[in-house]
This record gives C-alpha cells, sequence and structure tokens, in this order.
C-alpha cells in the first residue's frame, strides 16, 4: 500500500466541483488519511500489430496535462507504474483493442494509463471495468497530428462499486478523437471526459450513456477547452433514471478563448425520468472569449416518460411492459449505434434490460 505524500485539502461538498458528490459514499479516494493501492489492474485481451502495451515508470510516463482534481492529484503522486498503449504511426488497426479490469476487492487502488496515437494512425480502444472495485483513474490520451482515435469506456460495474477517472484526451493538427462513455453499473461513479487541442484542424466528437437505478450516483463532467483555432467539438449525452433514489449529474463545460478563432461546437445533454423521487442535475456552460466563431450552442433536457409513445404502442397490441422497453431502446439508440461494434451495442442493450427489469 501507498500514502498520498502530499497533503490535501479535503473537500466538503461546498467546493463548486464537489457539491453535487456523495462525499460520505467515495470510500476515502478523496481523502489523503485513506491508503491507495498502486496497482496495474488492466491488461489486454490481444494487442494486435500496429500496436504495443507496456508499464512503465512514472518517470518515464510523466503526466501529459494539468489537473486540480484531488483525487486524480493523488492518483499521480500515489501511481509509480503507467500502463502506455502505444499506436504506432501509420498503423491501421482494424478490430478494437480491449483492455478489461480486473480490480481485487474493496482495497482502493490507483491507477494510471496512457494511449499514444501515433501519426495518421486508426484505431479503436475500448476498456471494459467489470466487477467490485473503489478506484481512484486517470487515463491521459495524445493524438498525434492526422490520428484517428475511437475511445470506448464501460462502466459496468456491480452495485457496490465506487470509480472516480479522468478521461483527457490532447487532439493534434487534422486528428479525431471519438469518445464514448457508457456507464450503466457502480455506486457511485463520477467521470470526467476533459479534452484540449494542440493543433487547428483538430474535431473531438464526445458522446456518453448512462443508466442510474435506486442507489446509484452517476456523474459525468465534460470540460473542452478551445485555445486552438479552427477545432470543433460536439457533445451529445443522454440518460434514463428509474427508482426513486437514483441521481445523476452531467456538467458540461466549454471554454472558447481569444486565440480560438474558428470554434465550432456544441453540447447536448437529455434525460429521461422513469419514475418518482429520481433526480438529474444538467449543467450546460459556454464561455466564449472572441466572435469569430463559426457556432456554438448547447441544450439540456429533462423530461418525464413519454406515456403517448406508451399508448400508440400498447394500441398496437404490443403488451405494456415490452413497450415501456422500446421507448427506452429507442431513446438510446442514437448513442448505441454510433458504437458501430456489434457485440458492444448488444451488450449494452441487454444491460439497460436488466437495469430496467430490476428497477421495476
Amino acid at each position: 500500500m501507498s500514502l498520498a505524500t502530499t497533503n490535501y485539502l479535503t473537500p466538503t461538498g461546498r467546493e463548486e466541483a464537489w457539491r453535487f458528490t456523495p462525499l460520505s459514499r467515495l470510500a476515502g479516494l478523496h481523502d489523503s488519511s485513506v491508503e491507495l493501492a498502486d496497482r496495474i489492474s488492466l491488461s489486454a485481451r490481444g494487442v494486435p500489430a500496429g500496436a504495443r502495451l507496456e508499464i512503465k515508470s512514472s518517470e518515464e510516463a510523466p503526466s501529459l496535462s494539468a489537473t486540480d482534481d484531488i483525487v486524480i492529484e493523488r492518483v499521480r503522486d500515489v501511481a509509480h507504474q503507467v500502463l502506455v498503449l502505444t499506436i504506432e504511426k501509420n498503423a491501421e488497426i482494424g478490430e478494437p483493442i480491449f483492455l478489461l479490469r480486473k480490480s481485487e476487492g474493496q482495497a482502493p487502488e490507483a491507477s494510471r494509463v496512457q494511449i499514444q496515437a501515433g501519426a495518421h494512425s486508426h484505431a479503436t480502444v475500448v476498456i471494459e471495468n467489470v466487477g467490485s472495485a473503489v478506484l481512484g483513474e486517470e487515463i491521459e490520451i495524445n493524438l498525434e497530428p492526422g490520428a484517428n482515435l475511437r475511445f470506448v469506456t464501460l462502466q459496468e460495474w456491480d452495485n457496490n462499486a465506487v470509480h472516480i477517472g479522468r478521461h483527457h484526451a490532447i487532439v493534434g493538427k487534422d486528428a479525431t478523437f471519438t469518445s464514448y462513455v457508457i456507464t450503466v453499473g457502480g455506486s457511485v461513479v463520477r467521470i470526467l471526459p476533459t479534452v484540449e487541442y494542440s493543433g487547428p484542424g483538430s474535431s473531438a466528437d464526445l458522446y456518453g450513456l448512462y443508466f442510474a437505478t435506486d442507489n446509484q450516483h452517476l456523474e459525468h463532467r465534460i470540460h473542452v477547452e478551445h485555445k486552438i483555432p479552427n477545432a470543433k467539438s460536439r457533445v451529445n449525452y443522454k440518460g434514463a433514471l428509474s427508482g426513486q433514489s437514483a441521481r445523476t449529474v452531467w456538467i458540461g463545460d466549454v471554454f472558447i478563448k481569444a486565440t480560438a478563432e474558428g470554434t465550432d461546437t456544441y453540447e447536448l445533454n437529455r434525460n429521461l425520468l422513469l419514475s418518482d423521487g429520481a433526480r438529474a442535475d444538467s449543467v450546460p456552460n459556454l464561455e466564449i472569449e472572441t466572435g469569430e466563431i463559426v457556432g456554438a450552442g448547447h441544450a439540456s433536457t429533462t423530461g418525464r416518460f413519454d406515456d403517448e409513445q406508451l399508448f400508440y404502442l400498447q394500441s398496437r397490441g404490443i403488451p405494456a411492459e415490452e413497450a415501456r422497453r422500446l421507448v427506452i431502446r429507442g431513446f438510446f439508440a442514437e448513442i448505441v449505434a454510433k458504437l458501430k461494434i456489434q457485440s458492444l451495442e448488444e451488450r449494452i442493450m441487454n444491460r439497460i434490460d436488466t437495469e430496467l427489469e430490476e428497477a421495476k
């Protein structure tokens, strides 16, 4: 076990970054008096030609970005090993690269991962989080010029898992980054997908799907920083909640600096409430320092289950429960279909069906 050597100011819940998060349920990930284990808990199903997976020291793989999140600061202080996945320059990897997390019990652990996408490479990386864990995690992704990376994370945790993670992408000139964050399990899950640009012509598409049931708190805090001219971003997250104590939080921050002329950005969050008592907080924020942009906008909606759609399906002989399932599948279909990995699409929809059945 390792104990952080830095004295951090433990959040109280009054801070803006933590005001929605149930600190008492974080199993000490935010508390510097609680020990964290330094572990590499991800392993590959197989590494194809054109890629390599290595374990490096934190000196060999230093942090690529700045952060003020206390959990990520603790992870950096504790994790002396870094799992590094490198996609070689010009590599065209057709099959997804799967990384499966195998955690051991409920001891809090710190994990650092870096993904290096070489210039003009094309690849898909899928990280599967299953089972039970108390995990503080940082994943940093660096896309060199012209790279195209599709990055999928599945949070299919058991109901007692606690997961706080940051996914930070640095998108180079003419590079394309596409992220899919799928969260359908865990007691408390707090994910921070963040993006910065290092060259013009770069683009990032951030998609997300989450389904919260009783006693689940699922929180996604997106931050996209435009400081490079002629870059593009799109954010589209959808969530559903079923259960009196189901809780979700979505924060979407887009910051367009004065140097980011020609920016094109839009963010959207939609939430579907399936039962009384469920609560979804949705806060889109857009800060613009230059008027010389292509476009910038945001939208957020939270609404109850559409009884008209349900009635329409029932009027055609479809039983009520099956009609309800079809409506919810339809709500998520836009995001799931973009994965273009049939096995994952079926797996996610089946998990949603299971969550819906258990939430009755």
